[in-house]
């Protein structure tokens, strides 16, 4: 990623954000833990009042595109998205009692993350890609860019088959996990 990247912001574009787990790491393997960024995504969305137009969630990083806020500048709100989908799937969750094949009674976390995974240092890497999209013409390659992800990295046959992305809204009219704010494509 470029040292001296410059950000423009209170122009009225979209934002193709992209942003990556720390080093890589698929921590966002686990439908689970997708599932949970995209519950805080659309909360933090209600909260800053951005439209969020389109998004793809992979394993170990994110693309969104996205509106700005009135309240707040994109680096804003994507600092209190992952400080919060961070302490959400790091959080151990109340173990629960469960009775497992052989009868036997143990305790058993519902976190998506493993134990050394909470304890990693860090979560998200610290910078993200923010690029203007200023001009109508480029939005469609954007969306197909961000919607080809989970094909071109041969997770899914096909777009329709990754429930995390705004694929479904602008090929079906569906409303997927959360609602679009939409956008010429």
């Amino acid at each position: 990623m470029p040292k001296n990247l410059k950000r423009y912001y209170g122009r009225g574009d979209l934002h193709f954000l992209t942003f990556s787990c720390y080093r890589r790491l698929p921590l966002l393997r686990a439908a689970d833990a997708r599932n949970v960024f995209v519950q805080a995504l659309n909360e933090i969305r209600a909260r800053y009042g951005f439209p969020v137009a389109a998004y793809v969630v992979m394993p170990e990083h994110v693309h969104l595109l996205i509106g700005e806020s009135p309240g707040a500048m994109p680096s804003l709100v994507l600092e209190v998205l992952k400080q919060r989908v961070s302490r959400d799937l790091r959080r151990p969750k109340i173990p629960t009692r469960k009775t497992d094949v052989w009868g036997t009674v143990g305790r058993h976390s519902s976190s998506p993350l493993g134990h050394a995974e909470r304890r990693l240092a860090r979560f998200w890497q610290t910078r993200f890609y923010d690029f203007n999209v200023w001009n109508a013409q480029k939005i469609p390659v954007v969306l197909e860019y961000m919607h080809l992800n989970p094909v071109k990295r041969k997770l899914v046959a096909h777009p329709k088959d990754w429930p995390w992305s705004s694929w479904s809204f602008y090929e079906m009219g569906q409303t997927g996990l959360i609602p679009i704010d939409p956008v010429g494509s």
